[in-house]
């Protein structure tokens, strides 16, 4: 047998090390398979606001195998105000629109998972698959539009979790919003993973034409086997390109978002993204680095141990360059784009991509000044 050379056993070492830190890391331990099925999350950790924390181990009597499956369960949220605020400087708008709280897409990345925490549950598997809808969303919509003090600017729609996740099937809360802010001529940016928006077509065309919505596509790999492990329950990324093109026939005008980039991992899928958005009919792209906050972090750490062991330690330390040495900094004007030399080359490489591909030349500005207030109940109609 050939002698393991002492860097070899090291990095052995390291990684085996860092995969027991994964797997306990806020006393997370990876649940089973079977009960996991298609979810991208292996981990389900307490809320950091929990007083006590939960730990899942076998007593010796085979009792885990009697315990059921993560299954999809929604509860009712009925919050007093549906329009969230925002002063980020590095983003592009002041104001969104959550219609449901977690997202049973699932993407192991996704940096809202932390919220679920605010709800007594888990960011990790709970995220995925106790969601809650929020089905007063359009009525509370209208009552804080109606306000005198309302300034319209365009409202972000699927900022934070996915408007157009599979429950919004059944629920139907993200067409209801849509029909309130085309009655009133309100402006809309939309972000999503689901072609499920293509259900929505006949508002989103007649508000395009007055210049009041708008659409950006996420699309984070080309490669099915990377997109099903990390984004489980999100439409297929050829679907995903083939909704940008039927958005931009009908008039929508529909961007890509190559997001988030993950470095040693999809990076090098960047301009073949690009190219493909563009055979698409898309005019506008943008890109987001990857962002691990709070438990956001163990839980991708799992999972590219489960999926990439391989690439566990350079992904990190790639990132971690990027970072500060550290797995996440939310210092505005970082956060999206990250610092240091490999954060420079992703941002040249998108824009020379960008640039060649024609992307960008004009970026699509909604209107305001359509908007017409709503009657406030018991309110006066204006005569004029």
């Amino acid at each position: 047998m050939d002698q393991i050379s002492r860097a070899d056993a090291a990095a052995f070492s390291e990684g085996r090390t860092a995969l027991a830190n994964a797997i306990v890391e806020g006393g997370a331990v990876r649940i089973q398979v079977d009960r996991r099925r298609g979810r991208a999350a292996a981990i389900n950790p307490s809320g950091r606001y929990e007083p006590i924390s939960h730990h899942i181990f076998d007593d010796g009597w085979d009792s885990l195998e009697e315990l059921p499956p993560f299954k999809t369960e929604v509860q009712t949220e009925n919050p007093r105000s549906i329009i969230s605020r925002n002063d980020s400087p590095d983003i592009s708008f002041d104001r969104s629109i959550n219609p449901y709280r977690g997202c049973e897409h699932g993407c192991v990345y996704c940096f809202a998972r932390p919220t679920h925490a605010y709800m007594g549950m888990s960011p990790g598997l709970d995220f995925e698959s106790k969601l809650f809808a929020k089905p007063n969303a359009a009525k509370l919509l209208e009552k804080e539009l109606a306000r005198s003090s309302y300034e319209p600017r365009t409202i972000a729609i699927g900022t934070n979790t996915d408007p157009y996740q599979p429950i919004e099937k059944q629920y139907r809360i993200m067409r209801e919003v849509l029909e309130v802010l085309e009655a009133f001529d309100h402006p809309v940016g939309i972000v999503t993973k689901s072609t499920l928006i293509l259900r929505d077509l006949d508002i989103l065309g007649r508000m395009a034409e007055k210049g009041l919505a708008k659409v950006a596509l996420s699309v984070t790999t080309l490669d099915r086997t990377l997109a099903r492990t990390m984004e489980p329950r999100a439409s297929t990324p050829s679907r995903r390109l083939d909704a940008i093109r039927q958005l931009n026939e009908a008039g929508i005008p529909a961007s890509i978002m190559v997001a988030p980039i993950i470095p040693g991992l999809n990076d090098h899928e960047i301009e073949k993204i690009l190219d493909a958005a563009r055979a698409m009919g898309a005019l506008n792209a943008g890109y987001v680095l990857l962002r691990l906050p709070l438990e956001v972090s163990p839980i991708f750490k799992d999972w590219l141990l489960r999926h990439y062991p391989d690439r566990y330690r350079h992904v990190l330390s790639l990132l971690r360059s990027m970072r500060g040495g550290k797995d996440y900094d939310a210092e505005w004007g970082k956060r999206m784009r990250g610092e240091g030399p490999y954060a420079w080359q992703i941002g040249r490489r998108f824009e020379i991509a960008a640039r060649k591909l024609g992307f960008n030349k004009d970026r699509t500005k909604l209107r305001t000044d359509l908007f017409r207030r709503p009657v406030q109940q018991g309110g006066q109609l204006s005569l004029l």
